[in-house]
């Protein structure tokens, strides 16, 4: 007997089994041997098996009238591809992927099958659905093709719960920003008396500023594409009452759930500059994708500050030079009281690369930094009660403090000027 038989007839042995078992749709026989052949589906596949069988034991093998493995689950696919494309009825995409959470009862018999009938062949219950709806879902919406990794869209499907959830992955556009007026934090911030929820202090709205940097940003996106929401995502932050100036901040804009994801980002560009009118503009605005959010966040980058400095004693101009080029080398850095009660108390070492002063008065001066990203200028100048060494004011020997901030320049090798 040659190997080619005694593999063929293991095969059918286990076939023979399988029927014995009690009533199993041919999807689910044929999926006890899918990965024997190719160009078949399950379906036919189990129907061949079946036939072959018969044929060769000249006796009547019957269809089956029901399944103990996946109750009939196979037999609803169409229904649940024509419910997938009523849910993307007005959503743009060009990938998806299907998921399924089996019955309890069903996962379990899949499981049992597995058990007592074992074999290299076979190809799981989760995996074959997924496929065949993702198969009817394709046959009515041409064009669109299955993503096994980052789909424009998910669906998860739930038998036992007769439901089917859509979700959108978020699209993601980088962009460099520039802050241009005072008073606007990055992103939203909750109201401090009701940390979101609503209250007379904030005239309901739940923030703490009426408007954001992000806010801004973000209005037109959320128009064009019919997005839930967004969130951006910054190379760092500047403080409320700083400017972002020069070539502006990296930044990643995700917006969530977008119905729309072919985008004229030119035209976005032009749009968002023009509402904010003169408070933020954006610039070098690119595609991005999720990937983009862990790097514009992780990036190490170098930053320019000129912060405008009072003294609280008289302040000559050689003692003020000498006094900030003393500072340049390695900062330590608790974290200031001013952010204390929502950051961690840490000891951060930042390096000040290069530190200048410009003496207006005797008590007035502009202070010019170019410092690692993460060191906090106004600490630098003011000392935080010793919580910066060294500092300004410990140098100088005088109270210093900033009156006003300006990022002049943020720099990375990944997202070039």
């Amino acid at each position: 007997m040659t190997q080619e038989w005694t593999t063929a007839k293991a095969h059918l042995d286990r076939v023979r089994d399988i029927l014995a078992a009690g009533d199993i749709c041919d999807e689910c026989l044929g999926r006890a041997f899918a990965k024997l052949s190719r160009g078949l589906s399950n379906e036919d596949r189990g129907r061949a098996l079946r036939t072959t069988l018969a044929m060769l034991e000249n006796r009547n093998v019957p269809r089956s009238n029901g399944c103990w493995v996946c109750g009939g689950l196979f037999d609803r696919i169409e229904a649940w591809a024509d419910r997938a494309v009523a849910l993307v009825e007005d959503t743009s995409f060009d990938s998806f992927l299907f998921g399924v959470v089996p019955p309890v009862r069903v996962q379990t018999m899949d499981d049992l099958l597995n058990e007592r009938f074992p074999g290299k062949s076979a190809e799981s219950l989760k995996h074959a659905f997924n496929r065949c709806v993702g198969r009817a879902f394709e046959r009515r919406i041409p064009g669109k093709t299955v993503a096994f990794t980052n789909p424009d869209i998910h669906f998860l499907i739930d038998p036992e719960a007769d439901t089917i959830k859509l979700s959108i992955t978020s699209l993601y556009v980088y962009a460099r920003y520039r802050k241009l007026e005072r008073g606007l934090p990055q992103t939203q911030w909750p109201c401090r008396r009701c940390r979101g929820r609503g209250c007379p202090a904030c005239g309901g709205t739940g923030k703490q500023y009426p408007e954001s940097v992000e806010q801004l940003i973000a209005a037109p996106f959320l128009r064009e594409t019919l997005g839930e929401g967004a969130h951006l995502h910054g190379a760092g932050r500047e403080d409320i009452d700083a400017l972002m100036l020069g070539t502006g901040r990296p930044f990643v804009l995700e917006i969530v759930s977008p119905r729309r994801r072919t985008l004229d980002l030119e035209a976005l560009r032009d749009e968002v500059n023009e509402e904010a009118a003169g408070r933020v503009e954006i610039s070098r605005v690119s595609a991005a994708s999720r990937r983009d959010v862990v790097l514009v966040k992780e990036t190490k980058s170098t930053k320019r500050y000129q912060a405008r400095v009072e003294f609280s004693d008289p302040v000559s101009r050689d003692r003020l030079g000498a006094s900030v080029e003393a500072l340049v080398g390695e900062i330590e850095q608790r974290t200031p009281t001013r952010v204390s009660h929502r950051r961690a108390d840490l000891l951060r070492r930042r390096n000040l690369i290069e530190a200048s002063a410009q003496w207006i008065d005797e008590r007035h001066a502009l202070v010019d930094v170019h410092a690692d990203g993460g060191l906090y200028i106004k600490e630098l100048i003011s000392g935080d009660e010793g919580r910066t060494q060294p500092n300004l004011s410990e140098t100088l020997g005088t109270p210093a403090r900033v009156v006003e901030l300006d990022v002049m320049q943020v720099t990375s090798s990944r997202f070039p000027d």
